[in-house]
């Protein structure tokens, strides 16, 4: 680490020490404990989502989360965002045009950039992480932030705090964040479980977007296989949003897909209960069955010309397809029957 690094971390440590706020000392001693309980950080695999960087400011910012699985998720994303903004943010039909000729692109072609009315779409690359430690993944942390109302509803649920978030790696966050990003700087995939491609790529990105940004922290259900831990369903806002998940698991979900019979799903409707009313549990065995609600990290590369895009090696299982009918870019009228 150069000592301008060293600099920075030990400015950040003085700027603690002097602000003598109680909650960030609590949150860098719940980090710091973290990092003794849970040292490795195990790889998750990549994640997509969509940014803008608006000629105005020259900041990039989420417009959609940064879940996706594959590149084209997002592409289609981006897709149905551009068509009702067509459809319902505007009467110019100059306006209507340029947002309709970004979406033909997105039905033709797996671009990753498209630029309109001022703006600069991107399908942004990032990698989801995991502390662990020998009793596997790291669970929520005390200090992470729950709903003020914690309902087991599963119509309800908090906004993805990637929504508007600012891509920035020099934003100044607490002592052991810097520390865990200037340490990831140097990150890329290794190891031959990787293929050759996917190794290159990664050392690739390295060198061309040697900086990171971290994304807020999510929560997400998880379940031990072996020595290895399977994710079940997407990221979520909060530990509570990933416990709720759990729960529609157990009582609606996992009946309905695997067409339990009468007596298995009402025995996993009583373990539901139980589980609900354990309220603040994050993890859950019965049976020969693990589930642990888990912290994810997750991490942007940023170069000179913004965040990382997809990389050549990144999966796609399918290709662009033309998403909703056509509009007239005068009229703003759909063509239902094409």
């Amino acid at each position: 680490m150069s000592d301008d690094w060293k600099l920075r971390l030990e400015r950040m440590k003085r700027d603690l020490v002097v602000s003598g706020d109680p909650v960030a000392w609590v949150s860098e001693a719940d980090a710091v404990q973290a990092s003794l309980l849970f040292p490795s950080l195990a790889v998750r695999g990549a994640l997509f989502g969509v940014a803008v960087q608006r000629k105005e400011d020259g900041i990039w910012r989420m417009v959609t989360p940064l879940q996706d699985g594959m590149p084209q998720v997002s592409r289609d994303s981006l897709n149905s965002k551009l068509w009702f903004r067509a459809k319902d943010d505007t009467d110019d039909p100059g306006v209507r045009r340029e947002l309709l000729a970004a979406v033909a692109v997105l039905e033709r072609e797996p671009v990753d950039e498209v630029e309109v009315l001022d703006e600069r779409y991107r399908i942004v690359r990032g990698d989801e992480l995991a502390r662990s430690g020998p009793t596997g993944l790291e669970p929520p942390r005390p200090t992470d932030v729950e709903p003020i109302e914690r309902s087991w509803d599963e119509r309800s649920g908090s906004e993805s705090p990637d929504l508007g978030f600012v891509l920035d790696p020099f934003r100044e966050r607490g002592l052991m964040s810097e520390a865990l990003r200037l340490g990831l700087r140097g990150f890329e995939y290794s190891g031959k479980r990787y293929p050759a491609a996917v190794r290159e790529d990664s050392r690739r990105a390295v060198q061309r977007y040697p900086e990171i940004a971290l994304m807020p922290v999510t929560f997400g259900v998880v379940e031990k296989n072996g020595d290895a831990w399977r994710p079940e369903g997407s990221l979520m806002a909060t530990p509570h949003d990933a416990r709720r998940f759990l729960y529609g698991l157990l009582n609606r979900l996992w009946p309905l897909i695997h067409e339990f019979d009468d007596a298995k799903r009402e025995r996993y409707a009583g373990i539901a209960e139980r589980y609900r009313a354990a309220d603040r549990a994050d993890e859950l065995a019965f049976d020969d069955r693990v589930l642990r609600i888990c912290r994810v990290e997750r991490i942007v590369r940023f170069g000179p010309d913004g965040p990382e895009k997809p990389r050549p090696s990144d999966f796609d299982d399918y290709g662009p397809m033309k998403m909703h009918p056509s509009m007239d870019a005068m009229t703003g009228e759909v063509h239902h029957g094409e």
